[in-house]
C-alpha cells in the first residue's frame, strides 16, 4: 500500500514553540506567570500599531490588498530600497517557505549552520530538500569558511543566521564579504537578520548594504522583534528586484492581513517605540550578563534580544524547574545544546524575577 506521506514528511520533527502562558498556569495552578521564551517584545506592539490595527479590524469583512502597495512603499522608503526590491511575507517564515519552494528543486541541495534556527531545516525537509549542516566553531558562532568550503556543484541556496538564533553570537562585515566571495554566484545566500536592530557592533553589517553588489544575496527581517507584531505575522525580504519578480509569482495571493498591513504601517513611524524597546533590551542584557554568571553559567556575546546561557546541567531540568516558578525559558536539547538555555530579555521585574527563581533553585 502506498505510504501516507512521504518519508521525509515521515521523519520530519515538527517546530516545538515555546509554551504558552495560559498552559503553564492551568498545568501548574500558577498564576502570573511570565514568558521569557520566544524573543518577543517585553514592552508589546507600538501604541500607534494597536491604534492602527484597531481601526482596521474595521474593513476585515475586506480582503486585504494582494500587494500590500502602501506598506512595500512605506517599508522601501524607511530601508532605503526600492519598492521593486522588497517582499512580505507572513513573517519572515513564510518567506523562508517561499525561498526555498521558488529557487531550489529536489535535486539541490541546502546548506546550513548545525544548532542554527531550525525553522531552516524543518522547511527544507518539508518540501524534500536534501541539506548539509556545517557545525558551529569554538564560542558557537558560524564557520563561514567550513561552511564555504562546503559548498558543492548541488548547493543551491545557503541560510545564514546573522545574529544567530539561539546563540544570540554574530560575525562582521569583512567575514560576510569573504564568504560572498568564495560562493558561486549562482548559489544564493539568504542572510537571516530578524535581530539585526539590537546589534550595537560596528563590524555588522546587513544584507540590504550588500545585495545590489552581490545579486544573490537576500536580507530576511521580521517586525515581531523591535515592532512587536509577532502576533499578527508581517516579515519582509530586500532582495534583486528579478528574484523578488519569481517570489510573486509563487506566493499566495492575500498572504498580509488587512491588521498585519496597518500595524506595519504605523510600527514604522514609531520610533519612539523602536528606542524605548533598544534601551529595555540594552538594560536586560547587561542585567542577565552581571548576575547569570554568579549563578555559574557562561553566556555568549549576545547581539540579540535573548541571552543564550550554559548552565552545565540538564537544561531541560532547570526548564522545568523554573516552570514550576512560573518562569517559562527554552531549553535547547533537542539541537545539540543539552545544558543551555536561551532566557529573552524582559522588563526588569521580569528579568529580576527569572534570576530569583534561579538563585532559589541552586541554593
Amino acid at each position: 500500500m502506498r505510504p501516507l506521506v512521504p518519508s521525509y514528511v515521515e521523519t520530519l520533527k515538527p517546530y516545538v514553540p515555546g509554551k504558552p502562558i495560559e498552559e503553564t498556569e492551568r498545568e501548574f495552578g500558577l498564576k502570573g506567570v511570565i514568558k521569557l521564551a520566544s524573543n518577543e517584545n517585553p514592552l508589546g506592539p507600538s501604541p500607534r500599531a494597536v491604534e492602527a490595527m484597531r481601526t482596521a479590524a474595521a474593513a476585515t469583512h475586506l480582503y486585504p490588498d494582494a500587494t500590500s502597495f502602501h506598506l512595500v512603499r512605506r517599508l522601501a522608503t524607511h530601508v532605503g530600497v526600492r519598492p521593486e526590491e522588497v517582499v512580505l511575507g507572513s513573517g519572515s517564515n513564510e518567506l523562508i517557505e517561499l525561498l526555498i519552494r521558488t529557487f531550489t528543486t529536489p535535486e539541490d541541495e541546502l546548506l546550513l549552520c548545525k544548532g542554527s534556527f531550525s525553522a531552516y531545516r524543518i522547511s527544507a525537509q518539508a518540501h524534500g530538500r536534501p541539506f548539509v549542516e556545517v557545525p558551529m566553531r569554538e564560542g558557537y558562532q558560524y564557520d563561514l569558511e567550513a561552511m564555504a568550503r562546503a559548498v558543492t556543484p548541488r548547493t543551491r541556496m545557503v541560510f545564514l543566521a546573522n545574529p544567530d538564533n539561539p546563540t544570540g553570537t554574530a560575525f562582521g562585515r569583512k567575514a560576510l564579504e569573504a564568504f560572498l566571495a568564495a560562493v558561486p554566484p549562482d548559489v544564493m545566500v539568504v542572510h537571516d537578520e530578524a535581530y539585526f536592530e539590537f546589534v550595537e557592533w560596528p563590524e555588522y553589517a546587513s544584507a540590504v548594504e550588500l545585495f545590489r553588489k552581490h545579486p544573490n544575496l537576500v536580507a530576511l527581517r521580521t517586525f515581531s522583534k523591535i515592532h512587536g507584531l509577532a502576533g499578527v505575522r508581517l516579515g519582509y525580504g530586500v532582495m534583486d528586484a528579478k528574484l523578488a519578480g519569481y517570489i510573486h509569482r509563487t506566493r499566495m495571493p492575500f498572504n498580509l492581513t488587512v491588521v498585519a498591513q496597518a500595524g506595519g504601517m504605523a510600527a514604522l513611524e514609531d520610533a519612539e517605540h523602536v528606542r524605548r524597546t533598544r534601551d529595555t533590551n540594552r538594560q536586560g542584557l547587561r542585567y542577565f550578563g552581571e548576575e547569570l554568571p554568579k549563578l555559574g553559567a557562561t553566556l555568549t556575546h549576545s547581539h540579540a534580544n535573548f541571552v543564550f546561557a550554559d548552565f552545565h546541567r540538564s537544561g531541560v531540568e532547570l526548564y522545568d524547574l523554573l516552570l514550576r516558578k512560573g518562569v517559562i525559558v527554552r531549553p535547547f536539547a533537542n539541537q545539540g545544546f543539552p545544558t543551555c538555555l536561551r532566557i529573552s530579555v524582559g522588563t526588569p521585574a521580569e528579568n529580576e524575577r527569572c534570576v530569583k527563581a534561579l538563585r532559589e533553585i541552586f541554593a
